[in-house]
Formats: C-alpha cells, structure tokens, sequence
C-alpha cells in the first residue's frame, strides 16, 4: 500500500492537500474515527443513562489496543482521559511518607516535569539526573536509586529529541534490587517503535502512554499499565468509579473498598467518546497491515529523507541533527527529526505561513513525518525549510 492509498482513509484531515509534519504530536485520525465519534452520540440518543454498558465494551477494546501494542497479553490496563491523571493516581498510592524520593531525568515531559517539581516544593525528594548523554541515562538513573526511592519515573522516547532510552532494564534492576517502582513514559514509543515489555525486561515497570500521538486515537485516549502483584495498592487519589465492579478480597470493612483489577485505578464520570473511536482505529491499523514494525519501518526511511535533506545544500551547516551526532545512527532515534537551530520558533512560524506545519521546543524544531505522508511531500517541506532558514 503507497501512502497515497492510505491518504484516501484520511480525507477528513485532508492529508493529501496539507503537509502534516506533526506526525510526533497529533496525527491525522483515520475516517473510521469520525463513524465513531458519531456511534457514541447515537448511542447516547438512544440508550440515555444505559449506554455506560455499550461503553463499557469500547473501554475493553481500547485495552486490547493497547496490550497488543505492549505486547501484554492478558495484563492489567487502567485507562484515563490523560496520563496526567493515572501518574497522578499512580504517585498517590506509593509509600511516600515512608519513601520519600523520587528519581527521574531533566528530559522529561512535562506531565512528569511539573507535577514532580511541585512536589519537591512540598517536601519529597526529587533527584533528576541528566537525562543527556541518552546513552548512559539509564545507568544514572539506576544509580540513584535506593531504599529511601519509592519509584523512579522515566521515558523510554524523549519527547524533545526523540532519542531512544537504551538499557532501561538497569532501572528496572535497580528499582526491583531496592523495593522501588518504575513507570516508564512510553508515550512517544508505542505505534511507532516496536515495544516488547519482555524483550526490554519490563515485566515488573508501570507503562503509561496515550493516543494523541502515533495511535490517531485522539485525545481522551490514556492508559497506564499495571505489572503483576500490585493487587495491593490503593490510590488516595481515587474515584467513585473505583467501586464499581467486585470488591477486592482481604479489604478491610472498615476502609475505603477498591474493586478488583482495573477498576482499582478508575476516576469517575467521563467522555466515553474516545473509547469509541480508539475500539474503530486500533482495528483499522490491523486491516491495513500498519503494525509497528511495518510503521517503524516506514518511520525510519521518511526519516532518513529528512536527515538527507538536511545534510545537503542550503541546509547543510545551518541546522545540528540532534540525536545523529558523532556515531548516532537512526537506529537510536524514534518517530520525529529533531533539529537544533537559530529562532525555531521564527522558522516555525514562517514555515506554517507556507503551509507546512511543524512544531518546536525551545530551540529545537520538530519534524513528525506520517504514514500518509508522500515522498513529494516530504520533498516539498524541506525545499520550505531551506529557503525559510537561508532567507528567513
């Protein structure tokens, strides 16, 4: 299948008339998506207060999505509007009054960025170590882990670089060794580098990630995965949902009861309409072969034709390949280019004036190709980013 077969299922996000590079960020949603988010309203219309039943089994297909995507199985997936809101209610139900560090790195996005540096004015312990070199950013993270840690909390994508995190299973080490747990921010990983809970030894890690990215699930679409024997835990920052369903055994009558399984880590009333249009995508992905690897295969080569385009005239010398320098490779890099350059900011402006759209971070521009993206496209945005960057 050529892009512009593929093009044809987006004619909503008119992919084919528009050069989308936010592949990294929002990508266009299929069509499918669109039938969906019209069922849930339908569904509404007719079954008023009952159709939490009919949600109820989107909920169900959208985990199945994502355990396949992690490779699962029958594993234990809480789901939420934003990984804001499960990190949330993952912190909440660590010791923290007993251990009271956390360990993370200063290349993290900022669900984690903030919500841990506010906590560190309150009173915990925040180490962050350098999340850069990438190459041994795991080995800092496993080293200051101790017995006072509750959890390290780190990315296996860095969402401004797109640098892949190597030898994230030293963490998971350090963390088993020492009592601690570990979420690994996969957000920027799944759907577009192949994920392997065993091949990466994370069978012990909390695993959150959303669809707003890669999925072309849309917001509302969050999950976080919860490794074997935390049937224990109870968050303090929990919903009236978290009842529902068949209460734990061993909970205290006297206690605030949980149910079992995912509904443990449940909020409260909200918008099934993403779960609606995740249980029309994920299969829509199957149907035309779009499996990670083949995804991560057509990354890769729409990727190594922006590097290309960079390395010759007039860009060559004028932007830094961030994530290529010295012996890297594309192989140590996920979905996006990052490149490093003066007013990223002006560049992306002007560059959207042109109609392409782009996004940056500091001074770091963000080329996210697609799936659906043609070969002329990608021809045509860099031919923008030349003159835009040579003239201005």
């Amino acid at each position: 299948m050529t892009a512009s077969d593929l093009a044809r299922h987006y004619a909503r996000f008119r992919v084919g008339e528009r050069v989308l590079l936010t592949g990294h960020s929002h990508q266009a949603w299929p069509d499918v998506a669109f039938g969906a988010q019209q069922r849930a309203w339908l569904d509404a219309a007719e079954h008023v207060d009952e159709k939490w039943a009919l949600a109820a089994e989107m909920a169900e297909r959208a985990r199945q999505g994502w355990r396949r995507l992690l490779g699962e199985g029958a594993g234990l997936i809480a789901l939420g509007q934003s990984t804001h809101e499960l990190v949330l209610r993952f912190l909440s139900a660590l010791p923290l009054g007993e251990r009271s560090r956390l360990v993370t790195t200063d290349a993290e996005f900022h669900t984690l960025r903030r919500q841990l540096d506010r906590l560190g004015e309150v009173g915990l312990e925040v180490v962050k170590v350098p999340g850069r070199p990438v190459a041994t950013a795991a080995e800092r993270v496993a080293a200051r882990v101790d017995g006072r840690t509750a959890a390290a909390l780190v990315s296996s994508v860095y969402y401004a670089t797109a640098e892949i995190v190597p030898h994230l299973e030293a963490v998971a080490r350090a963390c088993r060794r020492h009592g601690a747990e570990l979420l690994v921010d996969a957000y920027h990983h799944l759907n577009v580098v192949p994920f392997d809970l065993a091949g990466m030894a994370l069978e012990d890690a909390f695993v959150t990630g959303g669809g707003y990215k890669y999925s072309q699930l849309g917001e509302g679409n969050a999950f976080l995965r919860v490794p074997p024997g935390r049937e224990g835990l109870r968050p303090v920052i929990t919903g009236w949902f978290a009842e529902f369903g068949e209460l734990a055994a061993g909970e205290r009558p006297e206690a605030v009861p949980y149910a079992s399984g995912e509904a443990r880590w449940a909020g409260a009333t909200y918008d099934p309409t993403a779960h609606y249009r995740a249980a029309a995508v994920f299969p829509f992905f199957q149907e035309m072969g779009l499996t990670p690897a083949r995804l991560r295969k057509i990354n890769q080569r729409q990727v190594g034709m922006l590097v290309e385009g960079c390395r010759r005239a007039p860009l060559e010398g004028r932007v830094r390949l961030v994530g290529l320098e010295g012996a890297g490779s594309l192989a140590g890099v996920g979905g996006f280019l990052a490149l490093e350059l003066d007013d990223a900011a002006g560049v992306q402006r002007l560059l959207r004036e042109r109609g392409v759209l782009t996004d940056h971070r500091g001074d770091v521009l963000r080329l996210g190709p697609a799936p659906y993206l043609r070969d002329d496209q990608l021809e045509e945005a860099l031919g923008h980013l030349g003159e835009v960057v040579v003239r201005g």
